[in-house]
């Protein structure tokens, strides 16, 4: 496995598809660092030298935020919109959908599973919840 910015990428992917494994680089970001850097978009990562390596990773160090200083980046901007108390960042406190999706339904991803509040009617299982009443 070949590392790159501290990465591993899998050998037998092509190198535009191997690149995508970084955070920060898709796969029109990916197309671009290897027309700049000249190398057979048709390359495995396995056939790449240190050389060629060497060469894109400058490419990305130079040009674009990957990795950490991406993430940092993006958690610095997310505290900065729950600091102000923006709309935005009201939503990211309370673990709710920002861009406005709806909420009575769908958005299990941001909420997390359900919590059914009920009634308990069974006499048995209302004992073991402690909910019994007189």
């Amino acid at each position: 496995m070949a590392r790159i910015l501290g990465v591993e990428i899998p050998n037998e992917k092509k190198v535009m598809a191997g690149l995508t494994y970084i955070y920060g680089i898709g796969q029109n970001l990916s197309k671009e660092i290897i027309r700049n850097s000249g190398i057979n978009p048709d390359k495995r990562i396995r056939e790449l030298t240190e050389e060629e390596l060497g060469k894109i990773a400058g490419i990305i160090q130079q040009t674009y935020k990957v990795e950490g200083d991406l993430r940092r980046e993006i958690a610095k901007n997310i505290s900065r919109l729950k600091e102000i108390n923006c709309y935005r960042g009201s939503r990211h406190k309370k673990s709710l959908p920002v861009r406005g999706q709806r909420t009575r339904t769908n958005s299990r991803t941001r909420k997390g599973p359900r919590k059914t509040v009920g009634v308990v009617r069974d006499k048995t299982k209302r004992k073991e919840t402690g909910k019994e009443t007189k």
